[in-house]
């Protein structure tokens, strides 16, 4: 065998399909490309999906779901997974040396799947609650890594917002404390109040009476 030789197998390679070269090539007259119309000119095409201007299907059906941008920052690592890095140690450069994750990943976080035989040290890695169960009954242990505060402008109205939030709370509880403390005057009894109005208006009755009498001894006098 010679290297000028060397071929490549039987029905590996196929000619390209030259179309418009006689009705015998199974391509003629049209090309392929029909009877008139758009499609059957030079220079004829619609955008992928154009449905001759009615709503295209890409279109006409809902939405559904969500795709992160940010998903694969952070990626899962199984118990079993913590068994392949070497060392007692386990942190996010040593997964990535493991092969266990990516070196893209931003962070890592261990879940509940296999099982743990070893004593570990995880820190620098997010964990569940059945994962952290797991590493700690072993006999290891974990540090969560803290969580940094957000930064920028929405972050700064937010907490501006919740800070006027509180305040005003502690306002409004100031004020109720305030006036919880004062002393209540005492009211006076009502059935006394109602025979001081009575005595009162007892006088006031006598009075019209004897004026109602005076005027009738004046009017007597005229006639």
């Amino acid at each position: 065998m010679e290297l000028n030789t060397i071929k490549p197998a039987p029905g590996a390679k196929h000619a390209r399909r030259r179309v418009g070269r006689g009705v015998g090539s199974g391509l003629g007259k049209t090309a392929g490309r029909g009877h008139k119309g758009q499609r059957a000119r030079s220079g004829g095409f619609h955008k992928v999906g154009f449905e001759g201007g009615q709503m295209p299907i890409q279109r006409r059906l809902p939405k559904r779901g969500f795709n992160s941008l940010t998903r694969d920052d952070v990626a899962e690592v199984r118990l079993s997974d913590l068994e392949r890095v070497e060392g007692d140690k386990v942190d996010l450069a040593g997964l990535k040396a493991a092969g266990v994750i990516p070196n893209s990943a931003l962070g890592a976080k261990v879940i509940v799947s296999g099982k743990l035989t070893r004593k570990l040290a995880v820190s620098g890695v997010y964990a569940s609650k059945g994962a952290r169960a797991a590493i700690e009954s072993a006999g290891g242990s974990i540090q969560v890594p803290e969580a940094k505060a957000a930064e920028g402008k929405k972050a700064k109205r937010l907490k501006a917002r919740i800070d006027e939030r509180t305040k005003s709370i502690a306002a409004a509880q100031t004020e109720t404390k305030k006036s919880e403390a004062k002393p209540k005057t005492p009211q006076p009894d009502k059935a006394a109040q109602g025979g001081a109005d009575a005595a009162k208006a007892k006088p006031r009755a006598d009075k019209k009476e004897g004026d109602k009498a005076a005027k009738a001894k004046g009017g007597k006098k005229d006639e």
